[in-house]
């Protein structure tokens, strides 16, 4: 499997949510760990990001 690697901003436009509020929910184990790409880079598998996104419950109106 070729998996594609996101980095931080690619996670942020898909999530909808700040910098902050991701590592928070890492910390919390309520969303997928980073890999390491470097000494000082991280980024998400896709895949990883995209399988979290569609256990998520819609919040708001009825759509």
């Amino acid at each position: 499997m070729n998996d594609k690697i996101l980095r931080l901003p690619g996670v942020l436009e898909m999530v909808g949510v700040k910098k902050t509020t991701i590592y928070e929910w890492v910390k919390l184990d309520l969303f997928p760990r980073p890999v390491r790409l470097g000494a000082r880079a991280v980024g998400w598998l896709e895949s990883d990001v995209s399988a979290w996104l569609a256990t998520r419950k819609p919040i708001g109106g009825d759509f």
